[in-house]
């Protein structure tokens, strides 16, 4: 169907505003046209009309959780002082592995990485970190990490805590 004709707009006020569509949102208003036609950018078409009507504009509230303030990180002054950690997981097994564990330091943007089972717990994680970091680093001043619940444990949090490393929890979600 070309672009820019007036049949397009009618068409998407048939299909989302009408009082009994309701104005029910780009996606229930794009799986309603597709029903019925198919033209190449079908997706964008509807997405503008719904994001440039009125009423959906004076009555739709946003429904997402309202961002907190932003903690900027402190700047490290020598390397391997200020790291972050995180998981890679779901990869396709390699010697029996699936995991990936990151370590970042911050200073000097080096990483360092380690290969982890799939159903990997806290204290092999601190073998790992041990391994890999703690013995050519020493212990890390600070630590940043997300809330998996293996880094929110009691042993990682007494780890840190007798080592003197401050953990920090980043509110990044990642699915």
């Amino acid at each position: 169907m070309p672009k820019g004709l007036h049949f397009i707009s009618v068409l998407l006020n048939e299909f989302h505003a009408t009082p009994t569509r309701r104005h029910m949102g780009i996606t229930k208003t794009l799986a309603r046209v597709r029903e019925n036609f198919i033209w190449t950018e079908i997706k964008d078409d509807v997405w503008q009309f719904v994001e440039a009507c009125i009423d959906c504009q004076h009555t739709k509230y946003d429904n997402r959780k309202q961002a907190g303030l932003l903690c900027p990180l402190s700047v490290s002054s020598r390397p391997w002082d200020d790291l972050s950690l995180d998981f890679i997981v779901g990869l396709p097994t390699y010697c029996g592995h699936t995991a990936i564990l990151v370590i970042v330091d911050h200073f000097s943007k080096g990483i360092h990485l380690g290969m982890l089972h799939s159903h990997f717990i806290a204290h092999l994680v601190a073998i790992l970190f041990m391994e890999v970091v703690g013995k050519i680093h020493g212990m890390p001043r600070s630590l940043v990490s997300d809330c998996d619940p293996l880094l929110i444990s009691c042993f990682w949090q007494e780890l840190f805590r007798m080592s003197r490393t401050k953990l920090s929890m980043s509110s990044a979600y990642h699915p």
